[in-house]
């Protein structure tokens, strides 16, 4: 459910000036701006969170040497229309299966940071041609929301945004709500199909679209790469040295490192950026319970609102947006010791993958890049993965070959052991047992099954599965975006590093561009899981049990992106192909329904059961526990579930919310139907002395009816220097 964004008075989370409080009363919307992105910044730096010697996007423009070196803004030419749009993606957040790790376990409990969808129209002012690229803080991209938007895109503007010329992407953080899939096999730890969920996803991503239309203005855009260390390193790496000599030169530490950034210049300033690099979001564990945007979400956070200053819940169309977008992460663990990270360390571990990513990208400010021109352009073909022949060009050995229908290995069900292992009793790469019923049953029944799938060892064969229910999807889209120079391969999937070279190559070379200017959009549009090389696939890692069509499946993505890039190259139209069917009206729901709230024996909704103590210093944590109420019943999509607010020239302000990364939002249940609310607040550094207080936003649901409105406010505490 969306509710309306708030037009209060939000003051940055690490306090103010005097002047910041007279700007609020009446000064303008950029004076405020400013006033907020100042002490912003200067409180990250004061918590430890800042910049390390990198300069801010306002800051390069005005000193001439970043965005716009080594010419002058007036001497450049905009040859782009660009538009940037933000929204609030969040689902249910309490009592619902968490997406990524596929826990059964891991219940969400509560929000420690919102989830947001940032949308990009980039326009050609001479062909007209425009594409819309989205990065949405979630897991993956289901075709259920892939369809879901293009139907609500149409009815709005025609056929102005297609399956064509839009790609969605997803971050992939492992702590997201789950449930938003319209196949079986993504919604087993959920509980089935969640609707609340799946609609706040894409009433998410469509008002973010609906924004980066409507904000479109002439820009510039520049294409810079970058190397980043330290950031990510390879859990596969078994199988990694499996590539031939060709892939693992190219990464010699068998890691990717390249940091790409696309920022769009506006009058002069640095307007917004998009990021790729290469990591997964599972920086966060799975005994985590709070919903979280992973390292890739806090990047993103960091830059927009601890350097910025954005205000999410009053700047609709904030100043200055930033996307921190994967790439080819299949086998990129940020868990540097290849060891499942723990609770609560996992915090601060996001906080520093996500700083890193920052800095990496704001770094890049200061580089003259390659300018975008040549406009836009945008390809997209559905190709049945269950059965596509394979010419021996892509293929390696001289042959042709087919992929096959779905199949799991059993090293997909034993998990990700460097990041979070799934189920026990299974291992990566050899199972006997599960080996000995593939060669003696499944292959034997199937030669076409052993064909594609050997030497998995088949757990299940989701594909067959299919004919009963639909558990994966098969028919699948494979993208191809120009944005001047750079080109996007949109793959619906999790790719690995060797992989995705193989794919930048072969676009590549069709189009005759840099290999480093094309780069795997990981997770958009839809998801098959992963994609390995058929040399990887041998070794039957985690990432080889998870390829799922066969060793034939990058080959068959290869074939594909190279029709896609010679169309491109070409000035061809594509048919569109077997696009996937809407099977919406077949998801199951079982999760139990919130049937009435209740608060405790002799206490109302909004009531302190523990309160504050009455002075804090900078870096402690205020913790207060409410009367609440189920999370579930209203998802304040756009708003918020608690404040922290400063007293403050003879009135409370908001200088935090959930959104915030100093905030939490806990949720228990207490008894049969009430629910205990848990509030904390970590004090940054540099937050200005003063008086304080945690305020309490929720809806209880009554036995019959709509639920209403309720609300509870801690009692004040001090805060000083």
């Amino acid at each position: 459910m969306s509710s309306t964004p708030h037009t209060h008075s939000h003051e940055p989370p690490f306090g103010g000036s005097d002047s910041a409080a007279a700007g609020d009363s009446g000064g303008s919307p950029s004076v405020l701006r400013s006033t907020r992105r100042t002490v912003l910044r200067a409180g990250a730096a004061a918590a430890g969170l800042g910049l390390a010697g990198v300069g801010s996007t306002a800051g390069a423009a005005q000193r001439g040497t970043g965005a716009l070196a080594p010419r002058a803004a007036a001497e450049a030419a905009a040859t782009y229309v660009v538009g940037r749009g933000l929204s609030d993606a969040t689902g249910e957040i309490a009592e619902v299966g968490m997406m990524g790790y596929g826990r059964v376990d891991q219940q969400a409990q509560g929000l420690h940071t919102r989830l947001r969808a940032r949308a990009f129209v980039f326009a050609d002012e001479a062909t007209k041609e425009r594409v819309l690229l989205v990065v949405v803080d979630t897991a993956m991209i289901f075709e259920s929301v892939h369809q879901a938007v293009l139907k609500r895109l149409g009815e709005k503007y025609g056929d102005l945004y297609t399956h064509r010329n839009v790609m969605l992407t997803a971050t992939h953080t492992h702590c997201g709500p789950g449930g938003s899939s319209h196949h079986l096999l993504y919604n087993v730890t959920t509980l089935g199909f969640h609707k609340k969920t799946f609609e706040a996803l894409t009433d998410g991503i469509v008002e973010a679209a609906e924004r980066a239309h409507e904000d479109a203005s002439p820009a510039e855009l520049t294409l810079t790469h970058g190397e980043l260390k330290g950031a990510n390193a390879n859990r596969s790496r078994d199988a990694f040295e499996r590539n031939p000599g060709d892939i693992r030169s190219h990464f010699p530490d068998a890691v990717d490192t390249q940091t790409s950034l696309l920022r769009i210049e506006r009058d002069g300033s640095v307007a917004g950026a998009v990021n790729w690099f290469a990591t997964h979001g599972t920086s966060m564990s799975g005994e985590n319970k709070l919903i979280s945007a992973d390292n890739k979400g806090y990047a993103a956070y960091h830059w927009e609102r601890e350097v910025e200053g954005a205000d999410y819940l009053a700047d609709a169309a904030p100043d200055f947006v930033a996307a921190f977008a994967q790439t080819n992460a299949g086998d990129m663990s940020p868990n540097l010791d290849l060891e499942p990270p723990t609770t609560p360390a996992d915090f601060e571990n996001t906080r520093a993958n996500g700083l890193r990513q920052y800095e990496a990208a704001a770094r890049q400010l200061d580089a003259r890049g390659k300018q975008m021109t040549g406009g836009v352009d945008s390809r997209l073909v559905y190709i049945d993965l269950s059965d596509t022949t394979v010419d021996a060009e892509y293929t390696g050995d001289g042959k042709s070959h087919k992929t096959s229908k779905a199949s799991i290995g059993a090293s997909m069900a034993a998990g990700s052991v460097e990041d979070g292992p799934a189920f026990p009793g299974f291992e990566e790469g050899e199972n006997p047992f599960w080996d000995a019923i593939s060669d003696s049953i499944i292959y034997e029944a199937s030669p076409e099954l052993r064909e594609a799938q050997s030497p998995k060892d088949i757990f299940a064969p989701v594909g067959v599965m299919n004919g009963i229910y639909p558990w994966v999807q098969e028919q699948v889209p494979v993208q191809l975006l120009r944005i001047g120079q750079l080109y996007l391969i949109g793959v619906p999937g999790e790719v690995t590093i060797g992989a995705g070279l193989r794919l930048r190559r072969t676009v590549a070379e069709v189009v005759g561009a840099d290999v480093q200017d094309v780069l795997v959009a990981g997770y958009a549009n839809s998801y098959f899981h992963y994609l390995t090389t058929p040399e990887e696939y041998d070794s039957q890692q985690y990432e080889g049990g998870s390829t799922l069509f066969g060793r034939w499946q990058l080959p068959a993505l290869q074939q594909t992106a190279a029709r896609l890039a010679s169309a491109m190259r070409d000035g061809e139209d594509l048919p569109l192909g077997p696009v996937a069917p809407d099977i919406s009206g077949k998801t199951i729901s079982l999760q139990p329904p919130i049937v009435v709230d209740a608060p405790p024996l002799q206490k109302e909704f909004g009531d302190v059961l523990t309160a504050p103590r009455a002075n804090y210093r900078a870096g402690e944590r205020v913790s207060v526990v409410f009367a609440g109420a189920h999370p579930g019943n209203v998802l304040h999509r756009g708003g918020t579930y608690l404040r922290v607010e400063h007293h403050r020239n003879g009135e409370w302000r908001t200088v935090a919310d959930d959104g915030d990364w100093s905030t939490t939002f806990r949720w228990e249940r207490y008894g049969v139907a009430a629910s205990k609310v848990t509030l904390t607040w970590d004090i940054p550094e540099g937050t200005e002395a003063g008086e304080y207080r945690l305020r309490y936003e929720g809806d209880a649901k009554p036995l019959a009816g709509d639920p209403r409105a309720i609300s509870g406010t801690s009692p004040g505490f001090t805060v000083s220097g």
